[in-house]
């Protein structure tokens, strides 16, 4: 064998290296671009961690950024993205209406596009992957019933609603589920409803204290869209020796609430299927990318067409179901489970 001929042998087999130690070859070079709309809270560690994982074991590359919740600087990351030549943009937007020129955008460099927990309105938009946000306010808020029926004999008291950023529709769909429940029921005043632009404990803290002082603490409920919101609420319930007197409910699960839970500090919140959100946001952004039909559970109207829709599960957390959804949620991550379910009263 000659020199000439040893190359050609030795290149053949550099190429047959690289095929078997990348049977995916024909999905390695997709490119998977995931914009949240900010880091803020602790759920969205869980959101880009299992999303990234779920489209890495498929034969993806995901290319992941935050917006800090600022419009502006969300268009600058998508226009990045769409630079760096993604095959399917996922995007949680921070505003629903200003957000369909990024999917104009997308498609102008046929780049499809899944809005990801938050519809995006008025555009051509692909896909919407979400948890039921409208569930989620309808659990809120049946709870609340069932715990005044119980505690005070009746369901009737005022009831105050904090809210998410305005225009934001997972905001919208989990206050028009609490609306929607306190209907039914003429004994219930909804006395207000407040929007909170960045959905913080803080922003709750001070309208829940408002509320309090201008009904003279006559509040039988608070329901949070939001467990940050909801931890805002039982702060300012127990400067006036209320957070054991007054139905509270948030949404997400994060852990320190529902320990509030557990020690009834907080009446209700509502656990999020985060996982199979991300796992299956990444498997429709791949099937997209490989132009393969999916299936949805359902569709919704954006303002322009009938959108899309996968939905994913939500449960009511209460007292005393509290440990043994976490630990079993735990466990499901694949996240170091509690030795002891006892371990979560902490």
């Amino acid at each position: 064998m000659n020199t000439k001929q040893m190359h050609l042998v030795m290149y053949l087999l550099m190429i047959l290296t690289i095929i078997l130690s990348n049977p995916v070859t024909g999905y390695a070079k997709m490119k998977i671009g995931f914009i949240l709309s900010t880091m803020q809270e602790a759920r969205y560690i869980k959101d880009k961690r299992f999303f990234t994982e779920a489209a890495k074991n498929l034969g993806a590359k995901v290319l992941f950024d935050e917006a800090n919740n600022n419009e502006g600087l969300q268009m600058e990351k998508v226009e990045n993205m769409l630079a760096r030549g993604v095959d399917v943009l996922v995007i949680q937007p921070c505003n629903s209406d200003a957000a369909a020129s990024f999917v104009e955008m997308a498609h102008a460099d046929n780049v499809p596009v899944v809005a990801y927990d938050r519809i995006i309105n008025n555009c051509d938009l692909d896909y919407y992957l979400t948890q039921d946000s409208y569930k989620v306010g309808t659990l809120q808020a049946k709870a609340m019933a069932d715990w005044m029926k119980k505690n005070n004999g009746k369901i009737a008291g005022n009831v105050v609603i904090c809210s998410g950023q305005a225009g934001h529709s997972v905001a919208n769909e989990i206050t028009r589920g609490n609306r929607d429940i306190i209907k039914k029921y003429p004994g219930l005043k909804l006395v207000l409803q407040q929007n909170h632009s960045s959905w913080a404990p803080s922003q709750s803290l001070e309208t829940v204290e408002n509320a309090l002082t201008k009904y003279h603490n006559n509040i039988q409920a608070i329901l949070c869209n939001n467990s940050g919101m909801a931890r805002g609420t039982v702060q300012a319930l127990k400067e006036q020796g209320l957070d054991k007197k007054v139905f509270s409910a948030g949404a997400d699960a994060e852990l320190v609430n529902c320990r509030m839970v557990i020690k009834g500090e907080q009446t209700v919140e509502v656990l999020k299927g985060i996982i199979p959100l991300a796992r299956k946001a990444a498997e429709i952004a791949i099937k997209l990318a490989k132009h393969e039909a999916v299936k949805p559970d359902m569709t919704m109207n954006n303002g322009k067409k009938d959108v899309p829709v996968i939905v994913t599960p939500v449960q009511i957390i209460t007292k005393e179901n509290a440990v043994q959804m976490l630990y079993d949620d735990y466990k499901a991550k694949g996240w170091p489970v509690f030795h002891e379910k006892a371990e979560l009263l902490k």
